[in-house]
């Protein structure tokens, strides 16, 4: 009988872990990744194209037991091309929930899961409003495509928003 293979979405450090700890399991992984280099190379057989090359993504998903994502940032248009033709996991709505990091803490206060405090922030008032609410150090974020760090900065005091919020894009915070 011929291993399962698993499709990773993402090629990055936790692409990485998920391949080796399918090996010892007898699951092969086949991973999927927009950057040149990816920690999964010599581990995974990777494939490197854009999220959005449907061609590619076909031609990924082929002879697939499953697929999975191992960060949010992966277009749901892309993941739906994917799930129409293998089981993916977790479902594409949990990703959409994940992509938006105020849907995502509005999504768990709704179930009595607390968060650390939090408010929308589009303009540069809303951003002088809550941060006065919300006092400081804060961080502001991307309410999108952040991770490790990225799309965020520390607020030690009022006098550093307005650069703050220049810096990342003015919106969607």
């Amino acid at each position: 009988m011929k291993p399962p293979t698993l499709g990773i979405l993402g090629g990055g450090q936790l692409g990485q872990m998920l391949a080796l700890a399918a090996y010892p399991l007898g699951v092969r992984c086949r991973v999927y990744e927009q950057a040149d280099k990816s920690p999964c190379t010599g581990i995974s057989e990777v494939h490197c194209a854009p999220y959005d090359d449907t061609s590619q993504l076909l031609s990924f998903v082929a002879g697939l037991s499953a697929v999975t994502y191992e960060f949010e940032n992966v277009p749901s248009s892309s993941l739906q091309t994917i799930a129409a033709q293998r089981p993916l996991y977790p479902p594409i709505t949990a990703l959409e929930m994940s992509q938006d990091r105020v849907r995502e803490k509005r999504f768990f206060n709704s179930l009595g899961i607390e968060t650390s405090p939090f408010a929308p922030v589009d303009t540069l008032n809303d951003l002088e409003l809550a941060s006065s609410r919300l006092g400081f150090p804060c961080i502001l974020k991307t309410r999108r495509f952040g991770y490790d760090g990225k799309g965020q900065v520390l607020l030690r005091q009022a006098s550093e928003l307005t650069s703050a919020f220049k810096a990342l894009g003015g919106r969607d915070l």
